[in-house]
C-alpha cells in the first residue's frame, strides 16, 4: 500500500452523521440531567455551575474539547503506542484499590483534590486498542487456540483488575468483546457456551428450591442436566452430522431419564440427578471412545462442553456466595425468589413507575413528579432512563432508543469500511460496548435485567463516563478519517 497525497483532509474525511448523532445525543442527555437534578424548591439556574445541570455543561464541553484533541492526532499513533496506552492503564487500574477510597464499598474513584474520576471508564478504549493491535498483526487466527487465548486474556485481566475494585458491573461490560470476536469469526459454539451457561445459572436458581413431582430431586437440577444432555446431542447432529449418535444420546439417555423419574415417583423416592449425572458420564466416555476411533476432534470438544456444563452448573452456589451481599439480593429479586420492594427492588419498582406515569407524549421538561420528589435514587446516573420515560413519555423514550439504534447501525457501516484489520477490530469493539451499555442500562431500569450499576451513554452524570465514551468514540472517527490515506 502507498500514501495517496491527493485524497482529502481529515476534516472533510469524518463521519459527520456519527458526530450528529453524538451530538443530539448529549443535548438529550444534558436535558435529562437538568430534569433528574432540577429542584424546584430550591429554585435555582440550570445553568449554574453549583448545580447537577451545569457541571454536566462542563463535562460535555470538555469531552467535545477531548474529542477535537483526538482528532488532530494521526491515525497511525493510535495503532503503534497501543500496547503502551494498554500497559499504563492496566498500571493505574492496579493503582486504583490502594488509592481510592472506600465509597458504597467500592473503591473505584481516585480523588486529586476536589476532583475524582474512574479508571474503569478509561480502561474500555486502551483493551480495545490492545485487541485490535494483537488481532491485526500478521498471521493471526482467532481458531488458532494460542491467539484466542492471548486474546482472551487481553480482555480477562482489566476485567479482573476492576472485580479487585469491587466493582463488578464495569467488570461486566468487558463481556461485549466477545460480541466483536464472533464477527471475526469465533466458533459460534464458543458464543454458544457463554448463553447457555447464562441459561443453566438462571434455571437453577430460579427453580432450585421447587420439588420436581413430588420427588426429592429439584426442578432446577433436573432441567439445568436434561438441558445439558439436549445441548450435547444438539451439538453432535450440528457439528457432526451424526443423526445415529444424537438418537443414541437422546434415546439411552432421556429413556434412562424417564424411567429414573417414575421409579422415584411410584416405588422408591431417590433424587434421579444422580441418575442423570451418569447419564452424562456415560455420553461424555461414549463422545471420547467415538474420538479415539474415529480420530474426530469435534466430539472432543463436545464431550468438553458437557463436562465443563455439568462443573459449572455445580459451581453456581460458590459463585453466588463470592457475589456483595447485595448482588445476591439483586439477582433473587430478578428472578423472582424474592420481593423486596422497599429494599433492593425499590430503585426498580420507583423508575417503573416514574416510566409509566410518562404516558404516551410525558410530562414535559422540568415537570416530572416522582424524579422532582427524589423517589428514585441514583436518578441522574445509573437510573436516568427513567427521567426521559417520566418527562418524554413513550415517544420521546423510543426517540432515545432510535438514536441509539441508529448510532450502533452507523458503527457497523462504519466498521465494515474498514481498509484494514485494525481499524475493523476497534470499530466492533466500540460497537459492541456501546450496545451492551444501552442494554443493560435500560433493561435494568424496566426490571429486565440485573442492576449492575452501568451508565447509560452520554446520558448519565458524570465526567469519566462521558470522557471515557468520547475517547472510545472519537479514537475511532479518527481512525475512519484516515481510510482513504491508504491506497491498494
Amino acid at each position: 500500500m502507498a500514501v495517496n497525497r491527493g485524497n482529502p483532509g481529515v476534516w472533510y474525511s469524518l463521519d459527520w452523521m456519527t458526530i450528529l448523532i453524538y451530538m443530539a445525543l448529549l443535548a438529550l442527555g444534558w436535558m435529562s440531567v437538568c430534569g433528574a437534578s432540577y429542584d424546584f424548591s430550591q429554585g435555582g439556574d440550570i445553568f449554574s455551575f453549583s448545580s447537577r445541570s451545569g457541571m454536566q455543561i462542563v463535562w460535555i464541553g470538555t469531552s467535545l474539547l477531548l474529542g477535537a484533541i483526538v482528532l488532530l492526532f494521526d491515525e497511525r499513533v493510535f495503532d503503534s503506542l497501543s500496547y503502551i496506552i494498554y500497559i499504563i492503564l492496566l498500571g493505574l487500574l492496579a493503582a486504583t484499590p490502594f488509592l481510592a477510597p472506600d465509597i458504597k464499598g467500592s473503591h473505584s474513584w481516585i480523588k486529586i483534590g476536589s476532583f475524582s474520576f474512574q479508571s474503569a471508564e478509561f480502561a474500555k478504549f486502551a483493551t480495545a486498542l490492545a485487541v485490535a493491535k494483537f488481532m491485526s498483526t500478521y498471521g493471526y487466527s482467532i481458531n488458532r487456540w494460542r491467539d484466542f487465548i492471548i486474546t482472551v486474556l487481553l480482555v480477562l485481566v482489566p476485567m479482573g483488575l476492576i472485580i479487585a475494585q469491587r466493582e463488578m458491573g464495569s467488570a461486566l461490560v468487558y463481556l461485549a468483546f466477545f460480541l466483536m470476536f464472533y464477527r471475526e469469526g469465533m466458533p459460534g459454539s464458543v458464543l454458544f457456551a457463554g448463553v447457555s451457561a447464562v441459561v443453566y445459572f438462571v434455571v437453577g436458581v430460579r427453580y432450585s428450591d421447587e420439588p420436581l413431582w413430588e420427588t426429592p430431586a429439584s426442578v432446577g437440577a433436573f432441567s439445568v442436566l436434561l438441558l445439558i444432555l439436549i445441548f450435547t446431542a444438539g451439538m453432535v447432529r450440528v457439528y457432526c452430522k451424526e443423526k445415529k449418535t444424537v438418537w443414541r444420546l437422546l434415546g439411552y439417555g432421556g429413556g434412562t431419564t424417564l424411567l429414573a423419574l417414575l421409579l422415584s415417583k411410584f416405588v422408591l423416592p431417590f433424587d434421579i440427578t444422580w441418575v442423570q449425572l451418569a447419564v452424562l458420564l456415560g455420553a461424555i466416555l461414549y463422545l471420547l471412545y467415538l474420538w479415539l476411533g474415529g480420530r474426530v476432534k469435534r466430539y472432543a470438544y463436545i464431550a468438553s462442553f458437557a463436562a465443563l456444563s455439568m462443573v459449572f452448573f455445580y459451581s453456581t452456589d460458590f459463585l453466588l456466595s463470592r457475589m456483595e451481599p447485595h448482588q445476591q439480593v439483586r439477582i433473587q429479586v430478578l428472578l423472582g425468589l424474592k420481593d423486596d420492594p422497599r429494599g433492593t427492588g425499590y430503585n426498580v419498582n420507583q423508575a417503573k413507575i416514574a416510566i409509566g406515569s410518562g404516558g404516551l407524549g410525558g410530562k414535559g421538561f422540568l415537570n416530572g413528579t416522582q424524579t422532582k420528589l427524589k423517589y428514585v435514587p441514583e436518578q441522574d446516573t445509573d437510573f436516568i432512563f427513567c427521567t426521559v420515560g417520566e418527562e418524554e413519555g413513550f415517544i420521546g423514550s423510543a426517540g432515545v432508543l432510535l438514536l441509539f439504534l441508529m448510532l450502533i447501525l452507523r458503527l457497523i457501516h462504519v466498521a465494515e469500511r474498514q481498509p484494514y484489520t485494525f481499524g475493523r477490530v476497534y470499530g466492533y469493539s466500540v460497537m459492541s460496548i456501546f450496545l451492551f451499555h444501552v442494554f443493560i442500562n435500560v433493561g435494568m431500569v424496566l426490571g429486565l435485567t440485573p442492576v449492575i450499576g452501568i451508565p447509560l451513554p452520554f446520558f448519565s452524570y458524570g465526567g469519566s463516563s462521558l470522557w471515557g465514551f468520547t475517547l472510545l468514540l472519537f479514537i475511532f472517527l479518527r481512525i475512519d478519517a484516515g481510510r482513504n490515506r491508504l491506497k491498494r
